[in-house]
C-alpha cells in the first residue's frame, strides 16, 4: 500500500504520475520489485551491459570457452547498469527519513 494514498502500489505503466516517495534502502528496493523502474533500467541495462560484455568478455564468448565464471562476469554486466538506472530513476522521489515517534 502507499503511505500517502492508501492505494495498492502498482507498476509505473499502470500508475500515472511518479513512484511514491521512499526514504530507506529497503523502501527503493521494494519500489524496484515491484517494477517501477522496470522499463527504464531494462533498456539501460540491455544497452549498456551488451557492450560491457563485448568489450570484458568478447574474446571468451567469442572462443568457446565460455564456462560459469564468464556467465557470472556477463550477468554482472547487467545487473550494474540496471541498479545504476534504477537507482538514477527513483533519486529525485527521495525523502528524508523522519525517526519515528517514541511512546
Amino acid at each position: 500500500m502507499d503511505a500517502d494514498t492508501g492505494e495498492p502500489l502498482r507498476r509505473s505503466a499502470d500508475r500515472p504520475g511518479p513512484p511514491p516517495a521512499w526514504s530507506t534502502v529497503w523502501d527503493f528496493v521494494v519500489l524496484v520489485a515491484k517494477g517501477y523502474t522496470w522499463r527504464t533500467a531494462t533498456r539501460v541495462a540491455l544497452v549498456v551491459g551488451t557492450i560491457l560484455s563485448a568489450v570484458n568478455q568478447g574474446a571468451v564468448i567469442t572462443s568457446g570457452r565460455f564456462g560459469l565464471t564468464a556467465g557470472v562476469r556477463v550477468a554482472v554486466n547487467y545487473l550494474v547498469p540496471f541498479t545504476v538506472a534504477s537507482i538514477g530513476y527513483l533519486a529525485p522521489f527521495r525523502r528524508a527519513h523522519r525517526p519515528r515517534p517514541e511512546g
